[in-house]
C-alpha cells in the first residue's frame, strides 16, 4: 500500500477528534455542572446552514448556542432542542488544520456556548477569556 495513503488512513478525522474533546472537557467539569452540562447535545456541523445564515449567524462562526438559558429556567421545550453546535470546518480552518489548536478552540469554543448556557452575555464570557 502507498505510503501516503496509509498515513491518511490513520489521520483522525476532525468529528473524533472534537467528540474526544469533548467528553473530556464534559469529564473534566465540576460534578455540579456536569448533569447540567451533559443534559445539553453537542451537535457537530462544518458550516452554519443557510438558514442560520439568514437569522445572521456570521459564516465564519465557531460554535453557536441554541436554546433557553439555565438560568431562565431551562425547559428543553423549544421549537429547536437545546444544543450547542459546533462549526468543525470553522474550526478547523481557524485552527489552521493544526490538531492541538482545533482541539484547544474545541475546548474554548464549548464552554463559551456552556457559558451561554448558564446565563453568562458576551462581556462576562470575555472575562473568563471565553471569547
Amino acid at each position: 500500500m502507498n505510503k501516503r495513503l496509509q498515513r491518511r488512513k490513520r489521520q483522525t478525522l476532525p468529528e473524533e477528534l472534537a467528540a474526544g474533546e469533548v467528553e473530556r472537557l464534559l469529564a473534566a467539569l465540576p460534578p455540579e455542572l456536569q448533569e447540567q452540562a451533559r443534559a445539553i447535545p453537542v451537535t457537530f456541523e462544518t458550516v452554519p446552514t443557510p438558514a442560520m445564515l439568514a437569522d445572521n449567524v456570521a459564516p465564519d462562526t465557531l460554535g453557536l448556542f441554541i436554546g433557553d438559558e439555565y438560568a431562565a429556567g431551562w425547559s428543553g421545550g423549544d421549537a429547536l432542542p437545546t444544543q450547542i453546535i459546533l462549526f468543525l470546518g470553522n474550526l478547523w480552518d481557524f485552527a489552521e488544520a493544526d490538531e492541538k489548536v482545533f482541539r484547544r478552540e474545541v475546548r474554548k469554543t464549548v464552554l463559551h456556548e456552556l457559558g451561554h448556557f448558564l446565563g453568562l452575555d458576551e462581556a462576562e464570557l470575555e472575562a473568563r477569556h471565553l471569547d
